[in-house]
């Protein structure tokens, strides 16, 4: 299966209309949320999503009618994502064996509260969305779905016959997603292999000479960021519940400004992963600590607006769709201490040394380019291990890899 997600145009009743049932869909999660929270106080069980539809009928419905203007699976699926939330705390506990209970009085109740992954309440205006499901048609820019009637789309696909769908709005733009059968094309490859090294200069420098340049969306951003949001400060009225229409309007267009960063970084690293994927049958790259990364406070910044982690993500999945291999590299394989000329290692390596001299052998070559490479020769060393037929210099760099360093890398084979 494959997910599309498309940009819905929706004139001003059916963005109403929308909002209402994200309204009822969030009002059913928090109160399902509170009801849950009680009973994990007083240490019974967590209920089903479907004790959760009982309790919700029996009491929140009774007492607001304009739950049945809207479709009841926009409630239904948020008691069903309320139930996976706890489950998924519940595992979460019971793994990292932390069963100390933290209690706080609230309004003289007593909740709980400081456990990891306790479902959050939602807020209104963050991450808006709600699901539907019945007979849901498509034809060309049109789609029918189920209380809306026909609605545009703002691009046209293949007539399909969709079950279900999630209708999200991310910066007063409204999207609809669902799942469609997707035959995986698998490619013929142009090269065998090739070692990816991610940086901040450069988002990617692979080892056949390739650079791709990290286009820094944030950072370019950056000022028109601080400019939107001094004026958003400027115009809130701390202590009144409805502000003014031009606070509005100016969260509006500092939520437009942060959703073009996010496209532009999104962009840029399909059109990357797509020729990786296609191009080459072995993809490696190194399995970075994003998050012991990001602690660095003078890098943060420029690390997570690169996306490395979406970058993994989207390179395996795209893998399988169109063939091949992905290795990651170990995070503690020092693909930029070590020679890709004669394999020695270099102990002391600065950051602000941007080309690699070997003591060994003088050899003189770019940072990144060196890194590239040797990430490229772990492709080679796993081939050498499956069947022992390579040259010799390919099989000591083999050797090394693995009896040496004696680091462990994950390989992803898609056929």
């Amino acid at each position: 299966m494959k997910s599309l997600k498309i940009r819905l145009e929706l004139n001003n009743k059916q963005q109403s209309y929308a909002l209402q049932h994200c309204g009822v869909a969030r009002h059913a999660y928090n109160n399902g949320l509170a009801y849950c929270n009680e009973l994990f106080t007083n240490k019974e069980k967590t209920p089903s999503a479907i004790d959760l539809h009982k309790w919700l009928v029996a009491t929140i419905k009774k007492e607001y009618n304009w739950y049945y203007d809207v479709s009841k699976c926009a409630p239904q699926q948020a008691l069903r994502n309320l139930e996976k939330s706890f489950k998924s705390f519940h595992r979460l506990q019971k793994s990292s064996g932390y069963k100390l209970l933290h209690y706080k009085l609230k309004d003289g109740v007593k909740t709980s509260t400081g456990l990891k992954g306790l479902p959050n309440f939602k807020k209104k205006g963050v991450n808006d969305s709600f699901y539907l499901e019945g007979n849901i048609q498509i034809k060309g820019n049109l789609i029918k779905v189920p209380k809306f009637g026909w609605i545009k789309l703002s691009e046209s696909i293949d007539d399909l016959t969709v079950k279900n769908c999630v209708v999200s709005r991310t910066a007063n733009e409204w999207f609809i997603s669902f799942k469609i059968p997707f035959v995986p094309i698998k490619t013929i490859k142009k090269h065998t292999s090739v070692g990816v090294d991610l940086g901040i200069k450069t988002l990617a420098t692979l080892s056949n000479g390739e650079i791709f340049e990290n286009l820094k969306p944030y950072k370019n951003a950056k000022k028109k960021l601080r400019k939107q949001q001094k004026e958003v400060s400027r115009k809130y009225v701390k202590g009144t519940k409805n502000q003014s229409s031009n606070y509005m309007k100016s969260k509006a267009n500092l939520a437009k400004t942060h959703q073009k960063v996010a496209n532009v970084r999104k962009d840029n690293l399909h059109k990357l992963t797509t020729y990786l994927a296609k191009t080459f049958d072995t993809v490696v790259v190194e399995d970075l600590n994003i998050k012991g990364m990001s602690k660095n406070h003078n890098l943060a910044s420029a690390i997570l607006d690169g996306g490395f982690f979406e970058f993994k993500r989207q390179l395996i999945y795209k893998k399988e769709w169109y063939g091949g291999s992905v290795i990651l590299a170990n995070r503690f394989f020092p693909s930029s201490k070590l020679c890709s000329s004669c394999g020695s290692k270099k102990e002391n390596l600065k950051l602000s040394e941007r080309e690699y001299c070997c003591t060994e052998c003088s050899e003189i070559i770019d940072r990144d380019f060196n890194a590239s490479l040797n990430l490229n020769n772990l492709a080679v060393s796993s081939t050498v291990l499956a069947f022992g037929d390579k040259s010799s210099v390919e099989k000591k760099f083999a050797t090394q890899l693995v009896d040496e360093l004696g680091i462990k890398h994950q390989m992803f084979t898609f056929v």
